[in-house]
């Protein structure tokens, strides 16, 4: 069955009538072999409302299909790696090609070298790069990187930035910090987003012991005026590296990621997501005198920085070869933010409309939109994100966020707009009701980052 739009019941507002039999199996066999039902939390089905969490079969464009045969238009497609939009024609050829050409060697391929050229070219506030297949692993390598180039044992993360690395010199800053030695996390600093002088004062603190700064540029909101700058002065005056987590601001805020927009050149940054059209690259990038550490044509004592067998695989490193140009050549970036800007355009005028839009929030960056549901209080709730998910779900509309792909039309936008104007209906029943229990149809969804299951 290829469902075009999937019908909440009427008059109510619930969704008994929508149902996900084949993805509730499917995802009972997931957590009985895989832990926590997914090979990401942030796809987990706690995620979702209960019973409604879709198991994927595939997609095509901004369209993903579930395994009961409902169509839906997907936003934040891949954690935001699918940019371009599922199957692109462009990565996928590029991928093919260099699939029958062969994977992986013993050596180098000569893709590697041009991918290198074509990422430099790309970002040009970079001097050298080194590819990897997570984000992960190349944030890390920004702080060893980082400690080795200093001496100092201490990082400094923005505490305000929801997630840098998988590894315990950032995980031991959360609440899921079982199995991480207090060792490792003293030496875990945090400062808050936008604030010079709280920086400062922490720098100052722990003098001659930051080995760096890492944060995200940007993300829901815009930088001060004046911030990155300061950050960038502030690093130079303390002797600290400064790091970019370009993650989600690489290529979505333009093509040489958030340095290229606001001027700021970082020591090191990192790069993913987007690059790769949902396969797996990643990239660390940053000055000569500090990438070259991890080298062989130096005097210096040797840095471990990046080796994977798989990091430099032809068809992925193929992908993000196809990424790059075709961001540069069809101006990517600027159709995301044009997108972005429609979707939150029609949002807005959907949630006052329907007399909720103090509590349906749409925030952040046009190319980057996220939204809050915020109670009757206008404190941020869980119960009414699961009224406000299930509603979407059954109206056709995947949508952990609003981040939009290169992939979506003028159609898709007006069907989303049309059915979070049904759900902000059902959302402004529940206020009037005191609360959205009856909608909710189960337990509410759940913060990642939780101490208990």
């Amino acid at each position: 069955m290829d469902t075009e739009r999937n019908e909440a019941a009427e008059g109510d507002g619930s969704t008994a009538e929508f149902s996900l039999p084949r993805s509730r199996r499917a995802n009972e066999r997931l957590h009985a072999l895989v832990p926590g039902g997914a090979h990401t939390y942030a796809k987990g089905d706690d995620q979702y409302p209960e019973g409604l969490a879709p198991v994927i079969s595939h997609g095509r464009g901004a369209h993903v299909w579930d395994v009961d045969g409902n169509r839906y238009i997907e936003y934040g497609s891949g954690l935001r790696s699918v940019s371009l939009g599922h199957v692109h024609p462009r990565v996928t050829e590029a991928v093919r090609r260099e699939l029958d050409r062969g994977s992986n060697f013993v050596r180098p391929s000569v893709v590697e070298v041009e991918v290198a050229e074509r990422f430099l070219a790309t970002v040009p506030t970079a001097e050298m790069v080194k590819f990897a297949k997570n984000g992960s692993d190349a944030t890390t390598a920004a702080v060893r990187l980082a400690r080795a180039a200093t001496g100092r044992p201490r990082v400094a993360l923005c505490g305000d930035h929801p997630f840098f690395s998988v590894d315990d010199w950032f995980i031991g800053s959360t609440p899921m910090s079982a199995g991480i030695p207090d060792a490792t996390n003293d030496l875990t600093v945090t400062f808050p987003y936008g604030d010079l002088a709280a920086t400062e004062e922490l720098l100052t603190r722990y003098r001659g012991e930051v080995a760096c700064l890492i944060l995200e540029p940007a993300t829901h909101t815009e930088p001060p005026p004046g911030y990155l700058a300061g950050l960038r002065e502030l690093a130079d005056r303390h002797g600290c590296v400064l790091v970019f987590d370009e993650m989600i601001t690489g290529l979505r805020w333009s093509e040489a990621g958030a340095q290229g927009l606001y001027g700021v050149v970082p020591d090191l940054s990192t790069f993913g997501k987007a690059l790769g059209n949902g396969f797996a690259v990643s990239a660390l990038a940053g000055r000569r005198e500090l990438m070259e550490r991890g080298g062989l044509r130096h005097a210096g004592e040797r840095v471990f920085l990046l080796s994977t067998t798989h990091g430099a695989e032809t068809h992925s490193l193929a992908a993000a070869a196809a990424v790059l140009t075709t961001y540069v050549e069809e101006g990517v970036t600027a159709r995301l933010h044009a997108l972005g800007e429609r979707l939150a355009a029609g949002v807005r005028e959907a949630t006052a409309g329907m007399g909720v839009g103090d509590h349906v929030v749409v925030r952040g960056r046009a190319s980057n939109l996220v939204f809050a549901t915020l109670d009757e209080h206008g404190r941020p709730s869980q119960e009414y994100r699961t009224l406000f998910l299930r509603q979407l779900l059954a109206g056709g509309v995947l949508a952990p966020s609003f981040v939009v792909s290169d992939a979506l039309d003028d159609t898709d936008i007006e069907h989303t707009v049309d059915v979070v104007a049904q759900a902000c209906a059902v959302y402004r029943k529940a206020l009037d009701a005191g609360g959205p229990a009856p909608w909710l149809g189960g337990r509410p969804v759940k913060p990642v980052f939780r101490r208990l299951a």
